[in-house]
């Protein structure tokens, strides 16, 4: 879709330029808030399986070595002040206009996951979902906005993820794929953007 791409890239190049003096306000409190770097990028899987450096702003504590669930459950005592912050108001997603800018992401689309639950993709699913470009929001993050609250509450976060939310996710990435428009695309971002605003 030609409309979608060029939406895309006048929307992120915009985007960044008008957010620069949030985006730096933003990295400025990462930085004093905790040691490591502004930003935090991690392997996702993009459009026809292939591999990318998602962009985020560093919400967690910089262990190079620290171990932990791909996932993030509740008060996950990884993530900083500033970064609970960033996390509430989806902050640490802005950056994610970059990736946008560059062609790996979208504004609007199913979101990218790290190969390992990508891996647990139905053959079918994995055609469907990978055939579009991932996104910054879609329905089903409006859906689950409140997933880590939800997830603190399960015995086995990973496994309730795997069993039943990655699967209703997926199925709205494959309705999202069979009736994408650009009407549609702009009344999820509208949609995220009140949602935001009303945290």
């Amino acid at each position: 879709m030609i409309a979608k791409r060029a939406f895309d890239v006048v929307c992120s190049a915009f985007g960044l330029v008008v957010l620069a003096p949030l985006l730096t306000v933003v990295a400025v409190l990462i930085v004093a808030d905790s040691p490591g770097p502004v930003f935090f990028r991690q392997k996702r899987v993009g459009r026809h399986g292939e591999l990318f450096r998602i962009h985020k702003f560093r919400t967690m504590r910089h262990e190079p070595l620290q171990k932990g669930l791909s996932i993030t459950v509740g008060a996950d005592p990884r993530v900083t002040r500033v970064g609970a912050v960033l996390r509430r108001y989806k902050l640490d997603e802005l950056p994610q206009l970059i990736d946008v800018l560059r062609g790996s992401m979208s504004l609007v689309g199913p979101r990218p996951e790290v190969p390992e639950y990508v891996a647990l993709y139905p053959e079918r699913d994995r055609k469907i979902v990978l055939s579009v470009r991932p996104g910054i929001t879609d329905r089903a993050s409006l859906e689950f906005s409140d997933e880590s609250a939800l997830l603190s509450g399960a015995d086995d976060p990973q496994r309730l993820y795997v069993e039943e939310i990655l699967p209703k996710k997926l199925q709205q990435y494959r309705e999202y794929v069979a009736t994408r428009t650009l009407t549609g695309d702009i009344k999820i971002i509208l949609r995220t953007l009140i949602k935001v605003f009303l945290r």
